[in-house]
């Protein structure tokens, strides 16, 4: 429903005042307000590859939908939700004025000061799209809404409930016994000259193979991490090193790079893959009639079957503190992800929602990946680790999966452990 003009709301000064939010509005959007005229407000906004068509869309009905109170141009721009911090704190001024990111990399991105409080953008919010921040917390997930908290200050919006990977796989050539384990799974897929992908060179993925085992990252408060892999918990660190690259090192197994899951799968080579949500509406395809969804296997570590956990989170969006039209990047923010957003995103590639109406319909409750995921979660691990861990744990994985590691060279794998945890746990400069 289209809004009314906002002179009827507010005075032009104040729209003004609410519009260019902490961040500060350009000279020009304030003297035009100020005077009466329709603003002009030019934003960037930044989201994974894969949501490029959507947030066009979305740009282009948010524009339509405020026409009687701005002229909005909308730049939509490519950065994936799992860089997203990383671009950003290269420099924050130069960033998007909205961007995707995962849960994990919200305290580091309020420690930079590279987000804009969303409570303090009610006013904006209430005078345009006719909520409160309050609204917006109920929508959501109360743990959605919890991700997107720090010191109990709201700075992002919920987008997804379904930050988490589990296994698609084809059921015409794997039975649900054959999806139990790694061991059986690997060996169904070599006898029938398929392979099972997954990402190894990359913290996110790898990691959950050591969360398996007892093992942790935190995050501390310097913005550094504490991990202790290479030592001992429920395992050894040598032995979950030892259990990936038997894994690895099987002939029906394929390291696939972050973020190609998708197109693997529409090579034809894999007949299952560890991924998330993202990744359903082409599984779907490839698998046609066989296409089905668990919770991880479980793998051999030192004689025993250990089940392979995972990493839960969310994916959300902030607004850039420094944005020279705040309030208007967090109007736009909302309606990325408000209720008929998240609906879109579901109906469109099957993306997990955190709105509640959306989450309870029953679209959402009989679909195949989200069932799985809801299965894997109750093996899910919270992931916190600061910005040194993410590459000596690429690197890591790499390593694993190019086989650079000799699986009965105890005191190598000892080493490129102690090697990573010493780059992981490295002070912030």
């Amino acid at each position: 429903m289209k809004k009314k003009l906002v002179s009827v709301l507010l005075s032009a000064a104040m729209v003004a005042t609410l519009l260019a939010g902490c961040g500060g509005g350009s000279d020009d959007s304030s003297d035009g307000a100020a005077s009466g005229e329709k603003q002009t407000v030019s934003l960037r906004m930044w989201g994974a590859e894969e949501d490029q068509d959507f947030l066009k869309q979305m740009a282009e009905s948010f524009s339509e939908e405020y026409a009687d109170a701005a002229d909005i141009s909308v730049e939509v721009g490519v950065e994936s939700e799992s860089t997203a911090k990383d671009t950003v704190l290269t420099d924050v001024e130069a960033a998007a004025d909205v961007y995707s990111f995962a849960s994990d990399q919200l305290p580091d991105l309020v420690n930079a000061g590279a987000l804009q409080s969303i409570d303090d953008m009610d006013e904006a919010l209430q005078a345009y799209a006719g909520k409160s921040v309050d609204d917006v917390k109920e929508a959501n997930t109360d743990d959605s809404v919890e991700a997107c908290t720090y010191n109990d200050t709201l700075y992002a919006f919920p987008r997804t409930a379904d930050n988490g990977y589990f296994l698609f796989y084809d059921s015409s050539v794997l039975s649900e016994d054959d999806v139990a384990s790694w061991d059986s799974l690997l060996a169904a897929a070599n006898e029938a000259g398929k392979k099972v992908g997954m990402t190894l060179a990359s913290g996110w993925y790898n990691a959950s193979f050591f969360y398996s085992a007892g093992f942790t990252t935190s995050l501390n408060d310097d913005g550094s991490t504490s991990m202790d892999w290479n030592g001992d918990a429920d395992y050894s660190g040598v032995e979950v090193t030892q259990a990936m690259l038997n894994i690895a090192g099987n002939p029906a197994f394929m390291a696939v790079a972050d973020g190609d899951i998708s197109n693997q799968l529409a090579s034809g080579q894999l007949c299952a893959a560890v991924s998330g949500t993202w990744d359903a509406s082409v599984a779907q395809e490839v698998f046609g009639d066989g296409y089905a969804a668990t919770k991880l296997p479980t793998f051999t570590i030192a004689g025993d079957q250990l089940q392979q956990a995972s990493v839960s989170g969310y994916k959300m969006v902030g607004v850039n503190a420094h944005s020279k039209n705040a309030g208007w990047a967090a109007l736009l923010a909302d309606w990325i992800t408000n209720e008929d957003a998240q609906r879109t995103q579901f109906e469109e590639r099957q993306i997990g929602p955190s709105n509640k109406v959306v989450l309870e319909s029953d679209e959402v409750q009989s679909n195949v990946a989200l069932s799985a995921l809801a299965a894997q979660n109750e093996y899910g691990v919270v992931q916190f680790a600061g910005q040194n861990f993410w590459d000596p744990a690429a690197t890591f994985g790499e390593m694993v999966a190019k086989g650079e590691l000799d699986v009965n060279d105890t005191a190598g794998i000892q080493a490129a452990l102690d090697t990573l945890v010493d780059g992981a746990t490295a002070p912030i400069n």
